[in-house]
């Protein structure tokens, strides 16, 4: 039975969440602010976080960031949960490492839609080993990245992107299909966003002379190769 964590400072949106992930027979943990949540996953670590992004003192976003920078706590998968429905603010709270974003008000369906879904996604890139590819080399365990033995640090959004590509090799996906594949099919982002992620992935990879493997084809997307 997955554990979810649900860290909310609104008694009754809590209730509502427990409810329906009750229903759907999760066992679920709560925390009212992100220092309660601190406690709650040093003792009994979630399987998932359901994460309201308007806490009191800490917000959510800074504790997705903190998690996420965290050997311990970074393979956590995080939904963010918020009023703030903007284009801009849904991609801030993904780049925080965040791996969905719903926004307030929700359907209990869709809830629980999205967090089977997350929860698969994450379950299968952990099952994976590391790859190698020209030199470049990504341990989806350890979260690490390297080159030649030199350690290379990317954000989060980018890693994801990084590790989607290595487990794709050699097939072009447009903007439409890695929005879908990284971002998730209900994550309403424009296409621009795939462009500025990649164009940081490539500075990010120039340092090892490793930029050459993300590639674009023209009139389609993008293709990450060593051919």
């Amino acid at each position: 039975m997955p554990t979810v964590l649900i860290v909310d400072d609104e008694p009754d949106i809590r209730e509502l969440i427990r409810f329906s992930l009750e229903e759907a027979e999760f066992r679920v943990l709560e925390a009212a602010h992100a220092d309660e949540a601190r406690k709650q996953i040093s003792g009994d670590p979630p399987d998932l976080l359901l994460l309201d992004w308007m806490l009191p003192g800490r917000s959510g976003l800074e504790l997705a960031t903190q998690l996420k920078q965290s050997a311990r706590t970074k393979n956590i998968p995080i939904i963010m949960i918020s009023a703030r429905g903007e284009e801009e603010d849904r991609v801030k709270g993904l780049d925080t490492g965040a791996d969905d974003y719903i926004a307030k008000p929700f359907s209990p369906r869709e809830m629980i839609a999205r967090v089977k879904a997350v929860l698969r996604r994450s379950q299968s890139e952990q099952q994976q080993d590391a790859i190698e590819i020209g030199g470049l080399r990504i341990d989806h365990i350890g979260h690490r990245i390297s080159a030649d033995g030199q350690p290379i640090t990317i954000a989060p959004t980018e890693y994801k992107l990084l590790h989607f590509f290595m487990t794709h090799t050699d097939r072009a996906f447009s903007r439409s299909q890695l929005l879908d594949h990284v971002w998730g099919d209900q994550v309403y982002v424009e296409e621009r966003t795939v462009d500025v992620h990649v164009r940081r992935l490539r500075k990010a990879l120039e340092s090892t002379g490793h930029q050459h493997l993300l590639q674009t084809v023209r009139g389609v997307g993008y293709r990450f190769s060593d051919k």
